[in-house]
């Protein structure tokens, strides 16, 4: 869903192709949905408050369904229904900030921060420095094998 009304029809096709890229290689075998908004800075700044106690705007966040606490048992999933992931939030002032800023193109930061949080709602986090070299090393992997790893920057 665009909040924004700044996502093109191309911007929407990349998202989707990507993550089902990314879900092929992780073995994501059922159908499964997932749910990726965009927002502006004001708005991730409300829920970045709200659910993470950090007031200000952040690039990505996520929220599993599959997550469960310590201690809880997940959920079953109803036989024939689609494996729910979870959301997605971006902010796209903040991924064309950073696409600036780190001298890409604005698709690729998009493309980046979706993978990044549909990776964060399949339980990979970065914590710690294994976890972090696990994640943005999985991070770079399906980013290059999809055509948008650095350097890769032409695909749109």
């Amino acid at each position: 869903m665009d909040e924004t009304g700044t996502i093109r029809p191309e911007d929407e096709r990349l998202i989707r192709e990507l993550l089902g890229h990314a879900a092929e290689m992780e073995g994501i075998t059922r159908e499964a949905e997932l749910s990726v908004t965009f927002m502006d800075d004001a708005s991730i700044r409300e829920v970045n408050r709200e659910y993470r106690d950090k007031d200000r705007p952040t690039d990505v966040i996520s929220f599993a369904m599959e997550e469960t606490a310590e201690g809880e048992e997940p959920v079953p999933e109803p036989e024939g229904m689609p494996r729910m992931l979870g959301d997605i939030l971006i902010s796209t002032e903040t991924a064309e900030r950073q696409a600036g800023e780190y001298g890409h193109s604005r698709e690729r930061e998009l493309g980046f921060l979706a993978l990044h949080g549909f990776l964060h709602v399949l339980g990979y986090d970065h914590m710690t420095d294994p976890d972090e070299r696990k994640m943005f090393g999985r991070q770079d992997e399906i980013l290059q094998s999809f055509g948008l790893g650095r350097g890769q920057d032409g695909r749109a």
